[in-house]
């Protein structure tokens, strides 16, 4: 088995006010894998993606991708390592043009112009948005904007992916156009989303934290076809949807 990207042992952790939010974690993301984060609100899942890249640590336990341990001597490539798509594009635009926001994060890395140049033409073509480097960011559309945010983590050249809600506020368009950028993409992902038929689309394996601890860990359709436990962990899907002959009708897809 290869080292994993991502690989969490035991981690806890509490807050200064005393709460509770992880208890002794372990969550292991291998090369490649496209894995969902699901569980009801409060369960945990904003604490630990926020361990991913070391803006929170953990209290006991250790992070660690690609082998190296998240600490305070390691935190640049740790960031460099671990690309994180907040829910809201806003978040992660601020530069005058589409072509700028992407350039950021190259450009503290020191890099030549040409290499900078090369990275952003290859994020933005990465995403369908090429043909908007020379925009204003908050003229795109919604969906326009996100795939814009991935573009600006892909030009740092991550080995993991963490996207918190991707599908949150997309119309169905968008939300299609998203789901074929983040599937042709071949770079590992963690996804924490609610929106489990998208769950279903984008990871075949999926784990359910709940109540500061990994619940459930198995393929997507397992999961989500388990009525029982669905149920204990506040987890409800469309009305109608079956996961099952969703999932056959995506095997099914040319």
């Amino acid at each position: 088995m290869s080292t994993p990207v991502l690989d969490l042992r035991g981690v806890a952790f509490a807050y200064p006010d005393g709460h509770q939010a992880l208890f002794g974690v372990n969550l292991h993301v291998h090369p490649g894998e496209r894995v969902a984060l699901l569980g009801p609100n409060g369960a945990g899942k904003t604490t630990l993606v926020l361990h991913l890249n070391g803006i929170l640590r953990a209290g006991a336990g250790s992070v660690t991708v690609s082998g190296l341990a998240v600490g305070s001597d390691t935190m640049l490539e740790i960031r460099r390592r671990v690309g994180v798509i907040f829910q809201d594009p806003d978040d992660q635009l601020f530069m005058p043009s589409v072509r700028d926001d992407v350039a950021f994060g190259p450009a503290n890395l020191g890099l030549s112009k040409d290499e900078i140049a090369e990275r952003v033409e290859a994020a933005l073509r990465a995403v369908g948005m090429l043909d908007f480097a020379d925009r204003p960011p908050h003229h795109l559309s919604f969906g326009q904007r996100r795939r814009v945010a991935v573009a600006t983590v892909l030009a740092m050249r991550p080995e993991v992916l963490v996207l918190d809600e991707p599908s949150s506020n997309l119309d169905p368009a968008a939300r299609r156009e998203l789901a074929e950028v983040l599937t042709g993409l071949g770079v590992t992902m963690l996804m924490v989303t609610h929106d489990l038929p998208y769950a279903l689309q984008l990871c075949e394996r999926a784990v359910i934290l709940s109540g500061g601890v990994i619940v459930a860990d198995a393929p997507t359709v397992e999961l989500l076809a388990d009525q029982e436990l669905m149920a204990a962990h506040r987890l409800e899907l469309p009305f109608g949807f079956d996961p099952v002959v969703a999932a056959r009708s995506l095997r099914a897809r040319p």
